[in-house]
């Protein structure tokens, strides 16, 4: 599975679910739960930005250093705009949208195959409990990989070279993040699921590349969940080395 097979399933899946009312209104529901808990929390890091300022350095007196400041504060209300879209990110993920994109790849697996396979006799709850569980794992290596390398380019000549390793790793576990849900559904260990990402670098890398173009992001990402699970049931079918090829949706559907 290549990187061009990656970008398929990922405008595939947009197409999907766009034709389809269900995955429609799921998909924008999930962005509107995201844009909600950004401007809930960016709003409360605005309101005290003054406070934190303070706390990095008082207001100088002197003129020639006031612009020094103001610059300051430019450079702290970036950073805190990024700080605050991505825990914002992160906690509408483990609390809203792990559900939502279960429900949107349970309804892809339904109407492609005419069934959902279920990990055995284990409850609806149970199911949830550990999606919700494992997201917490899937969310934050990512985060720490992101920090690290981030520190690396910061603390070494290599800045140049990290800047462009930062948004690969980045849409890489994005893909992840979608390509991850069957299995994690059919209660997979962790390890097994990262040895699925490990294995197809190429594909995740081509599904995640998308997700750096602005605005368009936005759109992919809401339906992201139905071409991971096109990719995850090709897969399945094919077994651990699948031919690439999207069979049309339409010819599947019950």
């Amino acid at each position: 599975m290549g990187f061009f097979s990656g970008i398929r399933y990922n405008l595939e899946g947009l197409r999907f679910g766009m034709k389809t009312p269900r995955l429609r209104m799921l998909g924008l529901l999930r962005l509107i739960a995201v844009v909600v808990v950004t401007v809930i929390l960016g709003s409360f890091i605005l309101v005290y930005h003054g406070e934190i300022l303070s706390l990095i350095w008082q207001r100088p007196e002197s003129i020639w250093l006031v612009w020094a400041w103001y610059l300051v504060s430019w450079l702290l209300s970036f950073l805190l705009a990024a700080i605050s879209a991505l825990f914002s990110y992160l906690i509408a993920q483990v609390l809203f949208s792990v559900v939502i994109m279960d429900l949107m790849s349970r309804i892809t697996e339904r109407m492609i195959t005419g069934k959902e396979v279920a990990p055995g006799n284990v409850s609806i709850f149970k199911q949830l409990s550990f999606l919700v569980i494992q997201e917490i794992p899937r969310a934050i290596l990512p985060v720490l990989l992101t920090l690290v390398i981030m520190i690396l380019g910061w603390l070494t000549p290599a800045g140049p070279v990290v800047s462009l390793v930062l948004p690969v790793v980045a849409v890489v576990f994005l893909a992840w993040d979608n390509t991850d849900i069957v299995p994690a559904r059919r209660l997979e260990p962790f390890k097994a699921r990262f040895a699925n990402l490990s294995a197809a670098p190429a594909f995740h890398l081509g599904f995640g590349i998308l997700f750096l173009i602005p605005v368009l992001n936005i759109l992919l990402l809401c339906f992201a969940p139905v071409g991971g699970t096109l990719y995850a049931l090709e897969r399945d079918k094919n077994g651990a080395s699948p031919s690439g090829k999207t069979e049309d949706p339409d010819m599947k559907i019950k």
